[in-house]
């Protein structure tokens, strides 16, 4: 063999690689896309005429009886994401705040200035 006759062969044996990989790249691609949907991380809203407990933890992502330091971590990492200055709503601010009063004891429910 040589270099003029090696030339072609390896050019060929590249364009049937880069079928093959274009083949299963479109499969996984097509598999992708036709999975189930994912089941959200996040509160999806429909907000009860007075908040309760479980309502107020749903809405920070903690549990019921999550300690007031984590209670607290959970209201600033939700209400920075949620903030009217950074496009949030003043509705949904005034939401959470009132879940984290709640789950904290500092209100019984019904608190949102809405």
């Amino acid at each position: 063999w040589n270099l003029e006759q090696a030339t072609p062969l390896m050019a060929g044996l590249a364009v049937a690689a880069a079928a093959y990989a274009g083949k299963y790249g479109i499969q996984a691609w097509q598999a992708f896309k036709a999975r189930p949907p994912r089941m959200r991380r996040f509160y999806e809203g429909g907000f009860q005429a007075t908040m309760t407990r479980r309502e107020a933890a749903l809405i920070l992502g903690v549990r019921e009886r999550t300690p007031t330091d984590k209670i607290k971590e959970a209201h600033r990492r939700v209400m920075v994401a949620n903030h009217p200055d950074a496009g949030g709503s003043h509705y949904l601010a005034s939401k959470i705040n009132e879940a984290k009063d709640i789950l904290l004891g500092k209100t019984k429910g019904g608190g949102s200035a809405f």
